[in-house]
């Protein structure tokens, strides 16, 4: 599948917050470590270079993060991996109600795209409607949903 995905949304702002608060976490981290262990020098160095490293691949991993559609097939970006799935594996692109339960409490955290592929199996997208894109834009989550459904549609017919 050599070709150019496009990712049929902007990332929201969110994923910002995420970033910056992933760099505190990480600097206190750092910080907290060296007053354990009293470390200076270099083990000082090694330290911060260590998380300097961890924090810019993972803040590169989540501004990639999400769905990217290409003529071929739909590709999937995850935090720790990706995905890519030919047009003819997927059966349904569906919306999921997904629900937590807490005891006897059930949390619902509202809707995502699920997809599911020929073999029986289901993965899911990191496309969620209260998550970081799309919470302030449920517009935008309902148009990449219908982007979706139509280009696997498309596919299906061709």
């Amino acid at each position: 599948m050599d070709e150019t995905w496009t990712r049929p949304y902007t990332p929201g702002p969110g994923r910002w917050l995420v970033i910056a608060w992933e760099a505190a976490a990480l600097a206190f981290l750092a910080w907290v470590t060296i007053r354990q262990f009293e470390l200076s020098g270099h083990g000082v160095k090694l330290v911060a270079c260590t998380l300097a490293a961890l924090w810019v691949l993972g803040a590169y991993r989540i501004l990639q993060m999400g769905a990217y559609v290409g003529a071929a097939g739909l590709r999937l970006h995850g935090l720790l991996r990706s995905r890519t799935l030919s047009w003819h594996d997927i059966t349904h692109v569906r919306l999921h109600r997904a629900t937590h339960r807490m005891g006897p409490f059930e949390i619902e955290s509202g809707m995502t795209v699920v997809i599911d592929r020929r073999d029986g199996s289901t993965i899911n997208t990191e496309l969620w409607a209260k998550g970081v894109d799309f919470h302030a834009r449920p517009s935008l989550f309902r148009a990449v949903y219908q982007e979706l459904r139509s280009r696997h549609r498309e596919a299906q017919n061709a």
